[in-house]
This record gives C-alpha cells, structure tokens and sequence, in this order.
C-alpha cells in the first residue's frame, strides 16, 4: 500500500470521476501512529494512521466523511447518486440504527429529488445531519423518517456550508460588536449622529467605485436612502428585491423579474474578444437558486450565527447567483449590511462603510471571489457565441447550489475588523476633535460659523498649525490670535494622537 493514500471525500472525488472542484478538506492515510492537519494554499490536508483505512468502496469513504470530514456537499450528493437507490437502500435496511446509514439517507432524500421505498425509521437516537464541531449549523429541525436534525443553514435549492476554522473562532472570540459598541461610548451622541451621515456617504461612494462607477447625485442619493432602510429590508419577498434593483440601477436595465440571459463576468480583450472570468448559473436554473436563497437568509436570520458570519452566508452566495443583468454587485454588498443590522451588529443609526475597506485591497475581494468562481470554471463545458456572449452546454447548477462558503465567511470578518478599527474609529475621532477645534477658534474670536469650518479644517489638516500660504486667507485675524487658536488644537490634535496609540 501507498504510504500516502487518499481516504473519504479526496478518493470519492478522484474515484467519481465527476468535473467537480476538489474538497476543502482533503484526507490521507499515511504510515504514522498520529493523526496530523496542515493548513495550507486555501485548504486542509488532514493524515490519518493506517488503522482509518477504509474498504475502498463508495460507501467505504463515504461512511469516513460523514465521521470525520467537514462536508463538501457537492461531492456527498454526487456519491449518493454514483452509489444508486438500490446499494443505498441495501445499506440502510442493514444498518437500520447506524448514525451514518442514516445521515446518508437524510442527505439523499433532503438534497436531491429521490425518494427511497423504505420505511421510516423507527428507533435509533436523533444524530445532527452536520457535526457542530467541523461546521457553523442553522438552527435544527427534527427529520422524523430518518431520526435526523436537520442543522443544514440552508436548503434543497441553495446549501452552503461553512467550516469551524480556527481564524473564524478567533474573530468571533474577538467581539467586534463590543468593540465598537466601546467606541461609541466615549463620543456624545451628536458626534455619533454626524459620523452616522458621513459614512453612509462614504459607504455608497466606495460600493459604487469597486464597480468603477461615478454615478449621478440621484443615484448615488437612492441608494444612501435604501441604506437607511437596510434593517427593515425583506429579503424573502421578490418584488421588494426587484424593486431594490430598480432603485440603484440606471432606469435603462431596471429588472421586471429574474434574469432569462446567460451572464458572465469577463473583460475585452484586443483581438480576442472577452476573456471570461466567471459564468454565472443557466438562466434557467435561477428561479430555484433565488428561491433557495431566499429561504437560505430566512433561515440565518433566525439563527444563532454570529451577525458577520450570517451577513456573508446571504451576501455572497446572491452575487454568485447574479440574478439580475445589473446592479447584483452592489445588492450583495447591501445586503452585508441588511444583515448585520437585522441582528444588531451595528450601533443604532450607524452604517459601516464596509466597501471603503474592499476598496482600500481590491486584491483581497477578488481572491475571496475567485475562491468560489475559479474551481467550478473547470467544471463548465461553454463556448463563445457570434456575439460574444457564452452559452453553458452541461448541467451545472449544483456547482451553485452546493459549495464551501468559509472562505468568503473568512474575508468578512477581516473587512468589518478593518472598517471598525479603521474607518468607524478615525470618523468618530476627526468629528470630536474638529468640534474642540471649532470651540477652541471661538473662544478666541467671535468667527462667523463657515469661516470658523474652515479655519478649524485647514489647521486639522496640518496637524493642528496653520501653514504660511493659508494664514492669508484669515487676514483679519491677528498673528496673536491664530498662534493662540493653534496651540489649543495642536494640544488635544496631540492628546487624541496618543490615545489612539495607546
């Protein structure tokens, strides 16, 4: 025997055959007494000792998966379906009270559109469909005929799955809510008001620059209001979804329903037409998928998954879906924020100017983009139309309905972390020390408003001192007069800097 030989979802994987992408989690036997797990390039290699070695069969490393791999769902119904109704049901009728006969019956059943002839199971304890300590679950539902708990987050149409990892416990360990709940007490309440319009400002301005767009003031001003709006926003009723899409779109590619064109994400290339990066789902496999994912965000709002980790569950999967011609990029990042709203992440009023962070390492976002879009490419038999277009010629929607979200779950967390601790804290304290600066100017003289706005942001924007070529702006202000206005903001623009450090 090899001394390094794949076991559970890895030989299912090459065993199947199937176009499918690898699994995250990929497990070897090997010749050691120790079990061993090295993170590495995106994914997992997980060695067993010799005595884990399975039979070779389907349900051999099948029944390994379901023991001890975190599940890639794609290849768990792709083995059920290569194993057939007739060895499945053999299996199960053998092992009626067996945990992992059952689970495999549960995945059959609940994941494609087969019914077993068999009986409902009659004994046996209840045993969790996903293992909480190898995945983030949904809140579970009992599954009488198989004595299963349904904990999948989402369903039939759309099921992803999310991998405990050590990076995700950590940042939830790491409770950024509190942290900037802890922000927002030391600022009065019309500092936090004032910071609460700069950002939803800034929010808008930098969703609609990763797309490459400027847009017009009455654009750029719905979508601000449908963020005000985030938190009462139904994300399980299509028409509010479409009507959301009318709002931020140019009204020449408002949507009346789902799309019923092939899409895909590519860029002109000089003489070679488009270079295609991403095929979005057959239009035909959209309205299951939407549906699926309309169920998939009911489900992880009432859960209790952390807001950041839920927020990534609803978002990501919708822009893979791309059910719209336009607009589907800056509803996913909406949607972020719908989320973290409807299970209060967010200080009251405030939006987090999440894109600003994705645009500061627009690198970062298309490689947790390119995690989902670059390994099911290989799985997608296309081909250039006359227009340049593309038309899709397999059946590829379980490519889209069944994937590992971790890596995108991941990513959240690092952008809300960096928009906490970058944009939220430096908003709060550029208000609170303009307003000392803005004070410290009119105890000194009695400034009309705008032109103590302008003084107070010209020495801010300095560091506290007025430059040479400015001080002529303010000539009716004596020497005296602005040297006392500067060592006052110079003093808390100092104070402030140190707090910050510390």
């Amino acid at each position: 025997m090899r001394n390094h030989e794949p076991i559970g979802q890895l030989a299912l994987h090459q065993a199947l055959g199937e176009k499918l992408p690898a699994p995250a989690t990929r497990s070897y036997v090997v010749d050691s007494t120790t079990r061993r797990t090295v993170v590495a390039d995106g994914h997992v290699e997980e060695s067993f000792p010799r005595h884990f070695v399975t039979d070779g069969s389907v349900i051999g490393n099948l029944r390994f998966a379901l023991k001890h791999e975190p599940l890639d769902l794609r290849i768990i119904v792709a083995a059920l379906q290569a194993i057939g109704s007739e060895e499945l049901q053999k299996w199960i009728e053998s092992e009626p009270t067996g945990a992992y006969s059952r689970k495999a019956w549960f995945f059959y059943e609940t994941l494609t559109d087969n019914v077993l002839d068999i009986e409902n199971a009659s004994i046996g304890n209840y045993v969790d469909a996903l293992d909480d300590r190898k995945h983030y679950v949904g809140r579970p539902t009992n599954s009488p005929r198989h004595r299963v708990r349904n904990n999948l987050i989402g369903t039939r149409d759309l099921c992803p799955v999310v991998r405990r990892t050590d990076r995700i416990e950590r940042m939830i360990a790491a409770n950024l809510r509190d942290e900037a709940q802890e922000l927002v007490s030391k600022y009065p309440a019309d500092v936090l008001a004032r910071s609460a319009n700069f950002l939803i400002t800034k929010e808008t301005r930098s969703s609609f620059a990763i797309e490459g767009e400027a847009p017009s003031s009455g654009r750029e001003e719905r979508f601000a209001s449908a963020l005000r709006k985030a938190a009462t926003f139904d994300p399980g009723n299509k028409r509010d979804l479409i009507d959301l899409q009318r709002q931020i779109v140019d009204p020449r590619y408002a949507a009346s329903d789902w799309r019923d064109i092939q899409n895909f994400i590519g860029e002109t290339t000089r003489g070679f037409g488009e270079y295609v990066h991403y095929i979005c789902p057959r239009p035909e496999d959209v309205p299951s998928l939407m549906q699926g994912w309309m169920a998939l965000t009911q489900r992880v709002s009432e859960s209790s998954l952390d807001p950041i980790l839920a927020a990534a569950i609803s978002a990501f999967p919708f822009v893979f879906v791309h059910p719209f011609e336009d607009g589907n990029g800056r509803i996913h990042r909406f949607l972020i924020h719908s989320m973290l709203e409807k299970l209060h992440f967010n200080p009251p009023g405030v939006i987090f100017p999440i894109s600003a962070s994705i645009l500061r390492q627009m690198p970062l976002y298309d490689k947790a983009l390119e995690a989902f879009s670059k390994p099911i490419m290989q799985s997608i038999d296309w081909s250039h139309t006359a227009d340049n277009g593309v038309v899709v010629h397999n059946e590829t929607r379980d490519l889209y309905r069944f994937f590992d979200a971790t890596p995108q779950v991941e990513y959240l967390y690092d952008r809300v972390a960096d928009t906490v601790r970058v944009d939220f804290k430096e908003e709060l304290e550029f208000l609170d020390v303009y307003d000392r600066a803005f004070a410290a100017i009119r105890q000194v003289i009695d400034m009309p408003d705008r032109r103590a706005a302008l003084l107070a942001k010209l020495c801010l924007q300095n560091g506290g001192r007025l430059s040479r070529g400015k001080r002529a702006q303010f000539a009716e202000v004596t020497g005296d007069e602005l040297n006392a206005i500067e060592d006052a903001i110079v003093s808390f623009v100092r104070t402030s800097s140190d707090e910050g450090e510390t």
